[in-house]
C-alpha cells in the first residue's frame, strides 16, 4: 500500500485512543475517578487530534482533485507529499499538468497558424445543439470586419448573409460562390468551403472564405511571373551571345592591321547575330499572335467539313509516322465559330498528339465529339507518353515547351483562342491515355 504512513499513524492513533478508552473505563470501575476522568479527558483530545489529522489529509486530497478537475495547476504539493502519503496523487496531478501545458501549447501554435494564413477562416463548436465560434482567425476578423465572437447568434448580426447560407444548408458541407456585404460596402463575391468533422465527444465546423478577385489576382500575378521569366531567359539567350560578339567585332576593327583570321572571325560572329537576330524576332512575332489575336469572325459552320478540312492536310503527316487514326465525328450538325481559328487549334492539338507518340510502337490517334448539357465537346486523345506530373501547372504557359524545336505557343495560343469562343481547353492524361478536350458552349 502506497499510503502506508497514513494508514500506520491512523492505524496507532485508534489503538491508543482505544486503550486510554478502556482504561478510562477500567479505573472508573476501579474507583479511581479523578484518574479515569482525567483518562477520559486524554481520551477525548485524541479523539480531535484524530480528527484534524484525517481533515487535514482528506481537504488536501479533495482540493487537489478539484484543481485537476478545474484544470487549475497553478499549485505546488509540499516536499514531504511528493515523497509520502500523496505520491500517487501527485504524479498523477504533475502528469496532468504536463499534458495541459502541451495542449495549450499546441493550441498557440494552431491559432498562430490559422492567424497567419489570408484565408478567413471559421471553427464553430457544437455545444448541447446549439453552435459556438470556437475558433475565429485574425483575416476572417478584419475581412468582414468583425469583433471576435463567441456565439454563432452573435455572429448572425453581423453576417446575416453568410450564416443564413449555412443554415439553409443545415451545417453540411458544401463549396460554393457567396455574395456578402461588408458594413456600407457594395456586395462581394467569395468562394465559401465548409467541412465537418467529429470527435468522439465533440462536433466542429469549418467554415473558409476566399475573395474571388483575391484568387483571380493572385493567379493572373503567378502567370505574369511565370510569363515574364520565361521572356527574360528568351531574350537574354539572344542578347548575351549578341553583345560579347559585339565586343569582340569592335576589338578586331581597333586593330591597326587585319589578318585574314580576323576576318574569318568577323563572318563568324556577324552570322551568329544573324541567327540570335532572327530567333530573337521569331521569338517577338510569336509573343504578338498570342497579345494581338484577333476577335472570332464566328460563322455557322458544319462539323465534318472542319474536320475534313483539318484532316486532308495532316493526313501525310500521320501516315509518314505510321499512326492510326480513329475518326468517331459523324455528326452533321453545326456550330457557330471561326472556321480558321479553330482548324489551327485542332491542327495544333493532333500536332501535339504527333510529337507525343514519338516514342510508341504502336500509335493511335483517337477523334472524337458529343453533346451534354448544351455544351459541344471535341476530344483529341492519344496513346503517347501523357504528361508529366511536375508539368502539368505549365502546360498552358506561353512559350513552355519540352521539345527542342518548339516555340512553346501552340497550347496556349489554342487555349486563347477556345477561350475567346466563349469555351475552354483543358486536359486529361493517365498511364495509356492523354485527352485534350475543348469545350464550346
Amino acid at each position: 500500500m502506497k499510503n502506508w504512513k497514513f494508514y500506520n499513524a491512523l492505524f496507532i492513533r485508534v489503538v491508543f485512543v482505544m486503550a486510554l478508552f478502556l482504561c478510562s473505563v477500567l479505573l472508573f470501575y476501579k474507583g479511581f475517578r479523578f484518574n479515569g476522568i482525567l483518562a477520559g479527558v486524554f481520551v477525548l483530545i485524541f479523539l480531535f487530534e484524530m480528527y484534524f489529522f484525517v481533515k487535514n489529509q482528506l481537504l488536501f486530497y479533495d482540493k487537489t482533485i478539484n484543481s485537476i478537475l478545474h484544470n487549475d495547476f497553478s499549485a505546488h504539493f509540499p516536499e514531504e507529499h511528493k515523497r509520502d502519503n500523496f505520491n500517487s496523487l501527485y504524479l498523477l496531478y504533475d502528469t496532468l499538468k504536463v499534458q495541459k501545458q502541451e495542449q495549450i501549447s499546441k493550441e498557440l501554435i494552431y491559432r498562430s497558424i490559422l492567424n497567419s494564413i489570408d484565408t478567413a477562416a471559421l471553427i464553430l463548436e457544437k455545444e448541447n445543439d446549439n453552435w459556438s465560434v470556437f475558433i475565429m482567425n485574425d483575416c476572417f476578423s478584419k475581412l468582414f470586419k468583425v469583433p471576435k465572437v463567441s456565439h454563432w447568434q452573435y455572429l448572425k448580426n453581423y453576417l446575416p448573409s453568410l450564416c443564413s447560407e449555412i443554415e439553409r444548408v443545415g451545417f453540411t458541407e458544401l463549396k460554393t460562390a457567396i455574395s456578402i456585404k461588408i458594413e456600407d460596402q457594395d456586395l462581394q463575391t467569395f468562394m465559401l468551403q465548409t467541412s465537418h468533422t467529429q470527435t468522439y465527444n465533440k462536433e466542429y465546423f469549418i467554415i473558409l472564405l476566399d475573395s474571388i478577385q483575391r484568387v483571380i489576382e493572385k493567379k493572373e500575378k503567378e502567370a505574369w511571373i511565370n510569363l515574364m521569366k520565361i521572356i527574360s531567359h528568351e531574350l537574354m539567350n539572344s542578347l548575351t551571345p549578341i553583345r560579347a560578339l559585339s565586343q569582340n567585332l569592335l576589338h578586331i576593327v581597333d586593330q591597326e592591321e587585319l589578318e585574314e583570321d580576323d576576318f574569318e572571325d568577323i563572318k563568324s560572329s556577324i552570322s551568329t547575330i544573324i541567327n540570335r537576330s532572327d530567333h530573337l524576332q521569331f521569338f517577338v512575332e510569336n509573343y504578338r499572335k498570342l497579345a494581338m489575336l484577333p476577335t472570332p469572325n464566328k460563322q455557322m459552320t458544319p462539323i465534318n467539313a472542319l474536320f475534313e478540312d483539318c484532316l486532308r492536310i495532316m493526313s501525310p503527316i500521320l501516315k509518314e509516322e505510321r499512326i492510326e487514326l480513329i475518326n468517331e465525328i459523324h455528326s452533321s450538325r453545326s456550330i457557330l465559330i471561326d472556321k480558321n481559328q479553330m482548324e489551327q487549334v485542332i491542327i495544333n492539338l493532333i500536332t501535339n498528339s504527333i510529337h507525343a507518340l514519338k516514342e510508341k510502337a504502336e500509335k493511335k490517334l483517337l477523334i472524337s465529339s458529343y453533346t451534354e448539357n448544351n455544351r459541344f465537346f471535341i476530344v483529341i486523345a492519344d496513346n503517347g507518353k501523357g504528361v508529366d506530373a511536375e508539368i502539368r501547372d505549365k502546360v498552358f504557359l506561353p512559350f513552355f515547351t519540352t521539345r527542342k524545336d518548339g516555340a512553346g505557343i501552340g497550347l496556349t495560343l489554342s487555349k486563347n483562342i477556345i477561350e475567346a469562343h466563349g469555351g475552354y481547353l483543358s486536359y486529361q492524361t493517365d498511364e495509356d491515355k492523354t485527352s485534350f478536350v475543348i469545350c464550346l458552349i
